[in-house]
């Protein structure tokens, strides 16, 4: 089967998977290049590794009202490992059997690995951001205040993230006060001693302190056309700012903070260090990340 094409459920109703499958589901999801990316690691550990030769990862287009009729259908065709991007991590929480302590306290799932009656799932997002944190920009979520835009799935995962690093303080920024309020409740059942301030999008807490990590975890910057998620004019030039968008490669959000003299780093980082920690999940095995980087930087067509 071509791991460069993206497939559909007709696809996999239709067709059999060879070895042993895996998949990203989303929609959309052409543009993802995880398949590249995992495909290259698993080249890499076939090499030493026979167990891994018949090992493939494909890219599954699966609309949202379809996911939970879905796994039992990539069960029964031996899917040992799934990623789940936008729209599915909270969606996949009521077609898992158990789910990690983490992904629960996260309210969402990204990976799920096969048990012979259904799925287990996981969450490695906040894991992925915090070591794309460390690796882009040097710095710790620990003992570090961070501001947080957005409430989705992903940025659960970032806020628990936080909580569980020591943050000292984590303002959290949304446009639907709803979400904004529920994330909150979550944050506060967990232990640790990060303090909580919500904000509207519109204007950034007052009296921020000199330095910090500003991330952006909404969808704004997908598109050209987008805005940036806040204005910056208010936040001191010692902040860091990481957005979780990878493609385009400079958001808006990212030039303005540039241009006021930032440093900043996209979301690429995460997307590789997640996936790396999906695939330790589904292998058992040990492998250089940095083989996953170059897949990723050649999908992109940017320099390695």
């Amino acid at each position: 089967m071509d791991t460069e094409q993206t497939y559909t459920l007709a696809d996999l109703e239709r067709f059999e998977f060879p070895g042993t499958p895996l998949a990203v589901l989303g929609h959309p999801v052409r543009h993802s290049i995880s398949p590249a990316m995992h495909n290259a690691a698993l080249a890499e550990l076939a090499k030493t590794s026979p167990r891994f030769k018949d090992w493939s990862y494909y890219r599954f287009e699966v609309p949202a009202e379809s996911l939970l009729e879905s796994l039992p259908l990539f069960h029964a065709k031996g899917f040992l490992g799934l990623n789940l991007t936008v729209p599915h991590k909270v969606i996949a929480l009521d077609g898992v059997e158990t789910i990690s302590a983490s992904a629960q306290q996260m309210g969402a799932v990204n990976t799920l690995r096969r048990t012979e009656s259904g799925y287990e799932g996981f969450n490695t997002d906040g894991y992925g951001m915090e070591m794309g944190i460390q690796k882009a920009l040097g710095s710790t979520l620990e003992s570090n205040a961070v501001i947080l835009l957005g409430s989705g799935g992903a940025a659960r995962a970032a806020a628990v993230q936080c909580v569980q690093s020591n943050a000292t303080r984590l303002y959290l920024g949304n446009r639907t006060p709803t979400r904004l309020a529920t994330l909150q409740a979550l944050l506060a059942s967990l232990p640790g001693q990060t303090a909580i301030q919500t904000f509207e999008l519109a204007q950034l807490p007052p009296e921020l302190p000199e330095t910090g990590i500003l991330i952006n975890a909404t969808s704004l910057g997908l598109k050209a056309e987008d805005p940036a998620p806040v204005e910056l004019s208010q936040l001191p030039l010692g902040w860091l700012v990481y957005d979780m968008i990878y493609n385009p490669a400079a958001t808006v959000l990212l030039q303005q903070a540039i241009e006021r003299g930032h440093s900043t780093a996209n979301g690429l980082s995460m997307l590789i260090h997640q996936g790396a920690r999906s695939l330790q999940l589904w292998t058992g095995a040990d492998f250089e990340v940095s083989v996953m980087e170059r897949a990723a930087l050649n999908a992109l067509h940017l320099p390695k």
